[in-house]
């Protein structure tokens, strides 16, 4: 089991680049490796690829990929972009494409590996950028 003290969090700003969504999953292996937590690695690799994905696909702006620790021993995969709308999926449980549709069917990958999924759309003022940030959890260790 994996110990994480104190809290950690990182971001890591991506150019709209087709390179991007690949240099920021090799990020979350080495950031996962350097923590001890190489156990989540493939479940945070699919949250994070799913994430970036659809911010590559649907906004045409940068985007950035968040890695953070969440008590109790749950980690966070966010991606923010600058495109305040919220995909069906994470307005509505059950509001994910068909299995057989061309596109969305990510979302369903998403809700099936993650422990919890949210989002929240981020106002302009101050230092905020605006847009949105799509989330998804995993826990490790034995919680009970």
């Amino acid at each position: 089991m994996a110990t994480v003290t104190p809290p950690w969090a990182y971001t890591l700003h991506l150019p709209h680049d087709p390179l991007a969504p690949g240099i920021a999953r090799a990020t979350l292996r080495t950031v996962l490796d350097a923590h001890g937590l190489s156990s989540l690695t493939p479940t945070a690799e699919l949250l994070a690829s799913e994430l970036l994905t659809n911010a590559h696909v649907h906004t045409t702006g940068p985007y950035a990929l968040r890695l953070r620790t969440m008590e109790p021993g749950r980690l966070r995969v966010a991606v923010w972009d600058a495109d305040p709308r919220v995909p069906p999926g994470f307005e509505v449980a059950g509001a994910v494409a068909p299995w057989d549709a061309e596109g969305g069917r990510g979302l369903h990958l998403v809700r099936a590996c993650a422990d919890a999924v949210g989002a929240s759309v981020l106002g302009g003022l101050g230092a905020s950028k605006g847009g949105k940030l799509l989330w998804a959890e995993c826990q490790w260790g034995d919680l009970s």
